[in-house]
């Protein structure tokens, strides 16, 4: 009874102040709670604001004294996404480049892996506030986890004919992408005042996110800020996740510009882009928007040339991408469910006849979402890894079929991001008070995978052979190492992408 009352005490204790870090800009002080210290909110480049909009990050603004660092920083301006699994947590504003850093008590002469979190949402939404990210369980597994904010939508990923103009010999273009360099380069020079090891620092994001840890794998700029990567429903083929080249966005921005009431090209349209009000930029983009059709003034990330001048998966095959250790993988049920079952059907050519018996499902609808899920999701992740094995490098494969006890007569499978609580072991604010035993079980295999390739480079599990195609599968309750059994499908897919 005497420890049952002191673990209550403990719950309703509040949170001490922590000790100051000085980090690039000044002191911060945080928060301790639990044997977790947590530091939000901190600035790692200026405000891309007024003259700074639609230019690469800058060098953070240094303030005075010891800054607060309880609380989020700003997420960056978007327009929510109704039913997003990972709400919002703050307000959102175009000054949103911050970053978070959940430690473990620092210990003298102890250096912690680092691990640094790429949020989804399309690269139109998303951020670092959302409670499924909270990184307190990693800190408790003794990995330090960085989660930041990047640019988003036209904010992050825009192009004009007057900033290409502006920029040169400079890229342009993806500044969602370079805020996340950015980022790196910050935990690179800081991370060592709160324990953690800037020489083993580990890359993962999922969906926008993952599909940025293969873009940061093949970028220049990028080489040499990480140790070892996870790509989580990132893709791995050009195939559906294309980047379209520098002239098309350009056009796109032009579009954009007009939208706006912006017909001059040069300089002067240019000041009076950046002058726009922030809201009027978003223009209502959204997820949805993006994946319908039609839209032909936002561009997304883009083959600029300089920054970024081939898709990552050919960086890959050529290879020319960092040679370092790689988790990847997708869940059972990836993807969305777009497009017309017949038409997809027809699409396998000579195929037709065994991808019908393959992707036969109750309703023509799952059938759609196991086409599209697997034509951008989990066969490209089978792809990159049978690339990046046969490089002679560490991989290992994943799929994550686990769906959560309560939400099994609503899901047909494991949807696209399922997978994200359970890797930081947020289950319980993700669905609270509906969590099972085997939902426990599942997120302490998955997150002790992830916390032992931080630590180690290895999961804990077997490499990826393309001879056998096993992977670690979580599903039902369970981590069970298996070869694939989505194989012969997969093979089916293989042949037209």
């Amino acid at each position: 009874m005497r420890h049952l009352l002191l673990a209550v005490l403990l719950a309703l204790a509040p949170a001490a102040v922590a000790a100051p870090v000085s980090v690039d800009g000044g002191r911060i002080e945080g928060v301790e709670e639990g044997g977790v210290v947590a530091f939000k909110g901190i600035p790692y480049a200026a405000a891309p604001v007024g003259d700074l909009r639609w230019r690469p990050p800058a060098p953070v603004i240094p303030w005075p004294g010891v800054r607060k660092a309880g609380d989020y920083g700003h997420d960056c301006l978007q327009n929510p996404f109704p039913g997003d699994a990972a709400p919002l947590g703050g307000p959102m504003v175009e000054d949103c480049l911050y970053l978070n850093v959940w430690a473990p008590k620092p210990q003298a002469g102890v250096k912690r892996p680092v691990m640094v979190w790429i949020h989804g949402g399309g690269f139109v939404n998303g951020g670092s506030s959302p409670t499924v990210y909270d990184g307190s369980a990693f800190a408790r597994s003794g990995v330090i986890l960085v989660s930041l904010n990047y640019r988003l939508g036209r904010f992050g990923f825009f192009a004009h004919p007057a900033l290409t103009a502006e920029a040169a010999p400079a890229p342009t273009g993806n500044f969602g992408f370079m805020d996340q360099v950015a980022a790196l380069q910050w935990v690179r020079r800081n991370i060592a005042g709160f324990g953690g090891d800037p020489a083993n620092v580990t890359l993962f994001g999922e969906s926008a996110g993952g599909r940025s840890v293969h873009v940061l794998l093949s970028v220049p700029a990028a080489a040499g800020l990480f140790d070892k990567a996870i790509i989580m429903s990132g893709g791995g083929r050009a195939t559906g996740l294309g980047l379209r080249p520098l002239g098309d966005g350009e056009q796109r921005g032009v579009n954009f510009a007009r939208r706006a009431g912006v017909e001059d090209q040069g300089a002067k349209g240019l000041a009076a882009l950046r002058a726009l009000p922030a809201e009027r930029v978003v223009d209502g983009l959204d997820m949805r928007s993006i994946m319908g059709a039609g839209v032909d003034h936002y561009a997304g990330p883009m083959l600029d040339g300089k920054f970024l001048v081939e898709e990552p998966a050919k960086s890959v095959e050529a290879g020319r991408a960092q040679r370092v250790p790689l988790m990847v993988g997708a869940t059972g049920l990836d993807g969305f469910p777009i497009g017309d079952a017949e038409t997809l059907l027809k699409g396998f050519g000579a195929g037709e006849s065994a991808a019908r018996q393959a992707y036969a499902s109750p309703t023509p609808l799952l059938s759609v979402w196991k086409i599209v899920g697997d034509r951008i999701f989990i066969e490209p992740a089978r792809h990159l890894a049978r690339q990046w094995s046969g490089a002679g490098l560490p991989t290992f494969a994943y799929r994550f079929s686990h769906v959560a006890e309560s939400q099994r007569e609503k899901m047909p499978g494991a949807t696209h991001a399922s997978e994200i609580p359970y890797a930081f072991r947020t289950i319980d604010a993700r669905y609270p008070g509906a969590t099972s035993p085997a939902d426990q079980a599942v997120a302490k295999a998955f997150h002790d995978h992830f916390v032992a390739f931080a630590r180690m480079g290895n999961p804990g599990y077997p490499p990826y052979a393309a001879a056998t195609d096993a992977l670690m599968d979580y599903v039902a309750g369970r981590a069970q190492f298996r070869p694939d059994p989505l194989r012969d499908r997969l093979d089916l897919m293989e042949a037209i992408q």
